[in-house]
């Protein structure tokens, strides 16, 4: 079954619940996300984008994940 870009947004928040998030696309399979959080002030990209993976909780785990592709923007607020 594909996902959503609500079901990746609402796993987002819930390891980011205070974050400004925006997640596009509805091919089930490619989407892009921007992921605003004072918990990445700090972090270097790569430490941000790896904490965003972990909330995705194995969805881009391998050839058998459901998410395929994801165009991904993180930062602290300004």
């Amino acid at each position: 079954m594909p996902i959503t870009a609500r079901e990746i947004e609402d796993m987002l928040r819930e390891s980011f619940p205070k974050a400004q998030i925006t997640v596009e696309g509805d091919d089930g399979a490619h989407f892009a996300a921007q992921v605003i959080d004072e918990s990445f002030r700090g972090q270097n990209r790569v430490q941000q984008q790896r904490a965003v993976y972990a909330a995705l909780k194995g969805k881009m785990d391998g050839s058998h994940g459901e998410l395929h592709a994801l165009a991904l923007t993180t930062k602290a607020p300004d």
